[in-house]
Protein backbone atom coordinates (compact mmCIF):
# COMPACT_ATOMS: atom_id res chain seq x y z
CA UNK A 1 0.00 0.00 0.00
CA UNK A 2 2.82 2.35 0.88
CA UNK A 3 4.57 1.65 -2.44
CA UNK A 4 1.46 2.71 -4.36
CA UNK A 5 1.31 5.90 -2.32
CA UNK A 6 4.91 6.72 -3.20
CA UNK A 7 4.26 6.03 -6.88
CA UNK A 8 1.54 8.66 -6.85
CA UNK A 9 4.18 11.32 -6.08
CA UNK A 10 6.73 10.00 -8.56
CA UNK A 11 5.88 12.53 -11.35
CA UNK A 12 6.26 15.42 -8.88
CA UNK A 13 9.82 14.43 -8.00
CA UNK A 14 10.83 13.56 -11.58
CA UNK A 15 9.28 16.64 -13.23
CA UNK A 16 12.03 19.17 -12.26
CA UNK A 17 14.76 16.91 -13.68
CA UNK A 18 12.80 16.25 -16.86
CA UNK A 19 12.12 19.96 -17.39
CA UNK A 20 15.80 20.79 -16.83
CA UNK A 21 16.84 18.00 -19.23
CA UNK A 22 14.44 19.26 -21.90
CA UNK A 23 15.57 22.88 -21.57
CA UNK A 24 19.30 22.19 -21.29
CA UNK A 25 19.68 19.32 -23.75
CA UNK A 26 16.73 18.12 -25.84
CA UNK A 27 15.46 21.50 -27.10
CA UNK A 28 18.95 22.91 -27.93
CA UNK A 29 19.86 19.63 -29.66
CA UNK A 30 16.72 19.64 -31.83
CA UNK A 31 17.23 23.33 -32.66
CA UNK A 32 20.87 22.68 -33.51
CA UNK A 33 19.91 19.81 -35.79
CA UNK A 34 17.40 22.05 -37.57
CA UNK A 35 19.86 24.95 -37.87
CA UNK A 36 22.43 22.67 -39.51
CA UNK A 37 20.13 22.62 -42.55
CA UNK A 38 19.76 26.40 -42.65
CA UNK A 39 21.75 29.56 -43.33
CA UNK A 40 21.43 31.99 -40.45
CA UNK A 41 22.94 34.89 -38.56
CA UNK A 42 20.54 34.56 -35.65
CA UNK A 43 18.01 31.84 -34.82
CA UNK A 44 15.11 34.08 -35.90
CA UNK A 45 16.29 34.61 -39.51
CA UNK A 46 17.22 31.03 -40.47
CA UNK A 47 16.60 30.07 -44.12
CA UNK A 48 16.43 26.42 -45.13
CA UNK A 49 19.24 25.36 -47.53
CA UNK A 50 19.03 21.56 -47.31
CA UNK A 51 22.32 19.66 -47.15
CA UNK A 52 24.37 22.53 -48.55
CA UNK A 53 26.03 23.16 -45.18
CA UNK A 54 27.15 19.53 -44.98
CA UNK A 55 28.65 19.74 -48.47
CA UNK A 56 30.43 23.00 -47.61
CA UNK A 57 31.81 21.44 -44.43
CA UNK A 58 33.90 19.07 -46.56
CA UNK A 59 34.54 21.34 -49.53
CA UNK A 60 35.63 24.58 -47.84
CA UNK A 61 39.19 25.39 -46.81
CA UNK A 62 38.65 25.14 -43.05
CA UNK A 63 40.45 21.79 -42.80
CA UNK A 64 37.62 19.82 -41.20
CA UNK A 65 38.86 16.43 -42.41
CA UNK A 66 42.43 17.24 -41.38
CA UNK A 67 41.31 18.22 -37.89
CA UNK A 68 39.16 15.08 -37.68
CA UNK A 69 42.11 12.86 -38.62
CA UNK A 70 44.34 14.71 -36.11
CA UNK A 71 41.70 14.17 -33.42
CA UNK A 72 41.38 10.44 -34.21
CA UNK A 73 45.14 9.93 -33.94
CA UNK A 74 45.25 11.91 -30.71
CA UNK A 75 42.32 9.94 -29.24
CA UNK A 76 43.85 6.55 -30.08
CA UNK A 77 47.22 7.38 -28.47
CA UNK A 78 45.64 9.10 -25.45
CA UNK A 79 43.11 6.36 -24.71
CA UNK A 80 45.79 3.66 -24.79
CA UNK A 81 48.41 5.50 -22.75
CA UNK A 82 46.01 6.90 -20.14
CA UNK A 83 44.39 3.55 -19.41
CA UNK A 84 47.63 1.56 -19.39
CA UNK A 85 49.41 3.97 -17.02
CA UNK A 86 46.31 4.44 -14.83
CA UNK A 87 45.76 0.69 -14.52
CA UNK A 88 49.33 -0.08 -13.51
CA UNK A 89 49.42 2.83 -11.08
CA UNK A 90 46.24 1.41 -9.56
CA UNK A 91 47.90 -2.01 -9.26
CA UNK A 92 50.86 -0.47 -7.44
CA UNK A 93 48.76 1.71 -5.14
CA UNK A 94 46.54 -1.19 -4.05
CA UNK A 95 49.61 -2.93 -2.62
CA UNK A 96 50.97 -2.18 0.83
CA UNK A 97 53.10 0.73 -0.37
CA UNK A 98 54.03 3.44 2.17
CA UNK A 99 52.25 6.73 1.50
CA UNK A 100 49.57 5.17 -0.72
CA UNK A 101 46.88 7.70 0.23
CA UNK A 102 49.24 10.62 -0.39
CA UNK A 103 50.17 9.27 -3.84
CA UNK A 104 46.50 8.78 -4.77
CA UNK A 105 45.75 12.39 -3.84
CA UNK A 106 48.76 13.77 -5.71
CA UNK A 107 48.01 11.81 -8.89
CA UNK A 108 44.33 12.87 -8.81
CA UNK A 109 44.98 16.60 -8.28
CA UNK A 110 45.74 17.54 -11.94
CA UNK A 111 42.15 16.61 -12.82
CA UNK A 112 40.96 19.49 -10.63
CA UNK A 113 42.79 22.13 -12.70
CA UNK A 114 40.80 23.91 -15.41
CA UNK A 115 41.61 23.16 -19.05
CA UNK A 116 42.68 26.68 -20.03
CA UNK A 117 45.01 26.99 -17.04
CA UNK A 118 46.36 23.51 -17.71
CA UNK A 119 47.07 24.38 -21.33
CA UNK A 120 49.04 27.50 -20.45
CA UNK A 121 50.97 25.67 -17.72
CA UNK A 122 52.12 22.97 -20.12
CA UNK A 123 52.83 25.53 -22.84
CA UNK A 124 55.30 27.23 -20.50
CA UNK A 125 56.85 23.89 -19.45
CA UNK A 126 57.24 22.51 -22.99
CA UNK A 127 58.45 25.80 -24.46
CA UNK A 128 60.95 26.07 -21.61
CA UNK A 129 62.52 22.84 -22.88
CA UNK A 130 62.19 23.51 -26.62
CA UNK A 131 63.59 27.06 -26.43
CA UNK A 132 66.96 25.51 -25.55
CA UNK A 133 66.97 24.01 -29.05
CA UNK A 134 65.57 27.12 -30.77
CA UNK A 135 62.11 25.58 -31.16
CA UNK A 136 58.67 26.20 -29.68
CA UNK A 137 55.59 24.04 -29.38
CA UNK A 138 54.12 25.75 -32.45
CA UNK A 139 57.25 25.28 -34.58
CA UNK A 140 56.26 21.78 -35.66
CA UNK A 141 52.91 19.92 -35.55
CA UNK A 142 54.70 16.95 -33.94
CA UNK A 143 55.54 19.03 -30.88
CA UNK A 144 51.94 20.18 -30.60
CA UNK A 145 50.60 16.65 -30.99
CA UNK A 146 52.77 15.11 -28.29
CA UNK A 147 52.30 18.16 -26.09
CA UNK A 148 48.53 17.54 -26.19
CA UNK A 149 49.05 13.84 -25.47
CA UNK A 150 51.27 14.61 -22.45
CA UNK A 151 48.78 17.21 -21.17
CA UNK A 152 45.84 14.81 -21.53
CA UNK A 153 47.71 12.01 -19.79
CA UNK A 154 48.78 14.26 -16.93
CA UNK A 155 45.21 15.44 -16.42
CA UNK A 156 43.33 12.14 -16.79
CA UNK A 157 45.60 9.37 -15.45
CA UNK A 158 44.84 10.15 -11.80
CA UNK A 159 41.09 10.21 -12.40
CA UNK A 160 41.11 6.87 -14.22
CA UNK A 161 43.45 5.46 -11.56
CA UNK A 162 40.85 6.09 -8.85
CA UNK A 163 38.23 4.15 -10.83
CA UNK A 164 40.62 1.24 -11.39
CA UNK A 165 41.57 1.22 -7.71
CA UNK A 166 37.89 0.89 -6.78
CA UNK A 167 37.55 -2.06 -9.18
CA UNK A 168 40.69 -3.84 -7.94
CA UNK A 169 39.75 -3.39 -4.28
CA UNK A 170 36.38 -4.96 -5.05
CA UNK A 171 38.03 -8.26 -6.06
CA UNK A 172 37.56 -10.91 -3.40
CA UNK A 173 40.78 -11.64 -1.52
CA UNK A 174 39.69 -15.29 -1.31
CA UNK A 175 39.99 -15.62 -5.10
CA UNK A 176 43.46 -14.05 -5.12
CA UNK A 177 44.63 -16.24 -2.25
CA UNK A 178 43.23 -19.36 -3.93
CA UNK A 179 45.10 -18.50 -7.12
CA UNK A 180 48.30 -18.03 -5.12
CA UNK A 181 47.86 -21.39 -3.42
CA UNK A 182 47.30 -23.04 -6.81
CA UNK A 183 50.65 -21.65 -7.96
CA UNK A 184 49.40 -18.93 -10.30
CA UNK A 185 52.13 -16.42 -11.08
CA UNK A 186 51.76 -12.66 -11.23
CA UNK A 187 51.08 -12.57 -14.98
CA UNK A 188 48.45 -15.34 -14.82
CA UNK A 189 46.74 -13.66 -11.86
CA UNK A 190 46.72 -10.36 -13.72
CA UNK A 191 45.34 -11.70 -17.02
CA UNK A 192 42.99 -14.40 -15.72
CA UNK A 193 41.63 -12.84 -12.51
CA UNK A 194 42.33 -9.14 -12.07
CA UNK A 195 41.63 -7.83 -15.59
CA UNK A 196 38.39 -9.87 -16.09
CA UNK A 197 37.22 -8.82 -12.62
CA UNK A 198 37.69 -5.09 -13.32
CA UNK A 199 35.97 -5.10 -16.72
CA UNK A 200 33.20 -2.77 -15.41
CA UNK A 201 35.93 -0.26 -14.45
CA UNK A 202 37.60 -0.71 -17.84
CA UNK A 203 34.25 -0.01 -19.55
CA UNK A 204 33.81 3.24 -17.61
CA UNK A 205 37.42 4.39 -18.09
CA UNK A 206 37.42 3.66 -21.83
CA UNK A 207 34.15 5.56 -22.26
CA UNK A 208 35.41 8.58 -20.33
CA UNK A 209 38.79 8.73 -22.06
CA UNK A 210 37.33 8.26 -25.55
CA UNK A 211 34.68 10.95 -25.16
CA UNK A 212 37.03 13.40 -23.41
CA UNK A 213 39.77 12.88 -25.99
CA UNK A 214 37.43 13.62 -28.88
CA UNK A 215 35.80 16.61 -27.16
CA UNK A 216 39.07 18.28 -26.11
CA UNK A 217 38.76 22.02 -26.71
CA UNK A 218 40.05 24.42 -24.07
CA UNK A 219 43.39 22.62 -23.64
CA UNK A 220 43.89 22.66 -27.41
CA UNK A 221 43.03 26.38 -27.54
CA UNK A 222 45.43 27.27 -24.72
CA UNK A 223 48.34 25.01 -25.69
CA UNK A 224 48.65 25.52 -29.46
CA UNK A 225 45.45 27.26 -30.71
CA UNK A 226 45.81 25.02 -33.78
CA UNK A 227 49.25 26.38 -34.75
CA UNK A 228 51.17 26.01 -36.93
CA UNK A 229 48.72 26.68 -39.80
CA UNK A 230 45.86 24.81 -38.04
CA UNK A 231 47.82 21.54 -38.22
CA UNK A 232 47.27 20.87 -34.51
CA UNK A 233 43.64 21.95 -34.59
CA UNK A 234 41.21 19.42 -33.16
CA UNK A 235 37.59 19.08 -34.31
CA UNK A 236 36.03 21.01 -31.42
CA UNK A 237 38.34 23.97 -32.07
CA UNK A 238 37.70 23.73 -35.82
CA UNK A 239 33.95 23.92 -35.22
CA UNK A 240 34.41 26.91 -32.91
CA UNK A 241 36.57 28.74 -35.46
CA UNK A 242 34.08 28.01 -38.25
CA UNK A 243 31.08 29.21 -36.26
CA UNK A 244 32.52 32.33 -34.64
CA UNK A 245 35.36 33.44 -36.91
CA UNK A 246 33.85 33.17 -40.41
CA UNK A 247 30.91 35.31 -41.48
CA UNK A 248 28.17 33.35 -43.19
CA UNK A 249 29.49 30.00 -41.92
CA UNK A 250 27.27 29.62 -38.86
CA UNK A 251 25.21 26.89 -40.55
CA UNK A 252 28.38 25.10 -41.68
CA UNK A 253 29.70 25.17 -38.14
CA UNK A 254 26.43 23.74 -36.90
CA UNK A 255 26.55 20.99 -39.54
CA UNK A 256 30.07 20.09 -38.42
CA UNK A 257 28.88 19.95 -34.82
CA UNK A 258 26.07 17.53 -35.74
CA UNK A 259 28.46 15.27 -37.67
CA UNK A 260 30.94 15.37 -34.81
CA UNK A 261 28.23 14.41 -32.33
CA UNK A 262 27.19 11.43 -34.47
CA UNK A 263 30.80 10.24 -34.88
CA UNK A 264 31.59 10.41 -31.16
CA UNK A 265 28.24 8.82 -30.22
CA UNK A 266 28.76 5.89 -32.61
CA UNK A 267 32.32 5.25 -31.38
CA UNK A 268 31.35 5.53 -27.70
CA UNK A 269 28.27 3.29 -28.06
CA UNK A 270 30.28 0.69 -29.99
CA UNK A 271 32.89 0.68 -27.23
CA UNK A 272 30.22 0.30 -24.54
CA UNK A 273 28.62 -2.59 -26.45
CA UNK A 274 31.90 -4.46 -26.93
CA UNK A 275 33.25 -4.03 -23.41
CA UNK A 276 29.92 -4.85 -21.76
CA UNK A 277 29.84 -8.11 -23.73
CA UNK A 278 33.21 -8.89 -22.14
CA UNK A 279 31.73 -8.16 -18.71
CA UNK A 280 28.95 -10.71 -19.33
CA UNK A 281 31.41 -13.32 -20.63
CA UNK A 282 33.61 -12.90 -17.58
Amino acid sequence: MKINQYRRYFPIFVAPCLVAFLIAFVIPFVMGLFLSFTEFRTVSNAQFVGIENYIRAFSDDSGFLESLWFTVKFAIISVITINVFAFFLALILTKSVPGTKLFRTVFFMPNLIGGIVLGYIWQVIINGVLYNFNYSITSDPTFGFWGLVILMNWQMIGYMMIIYIAGIQNISTDILEAAKVDGAGGFVTLTKIIIPSVMPSITICLFLTITNSFKLFDQNLALTAGAPANRTQMVALNIYETFYSRNGYEGVGQAKAVMFFVIVAVIALAQLYLTRRKEVEN
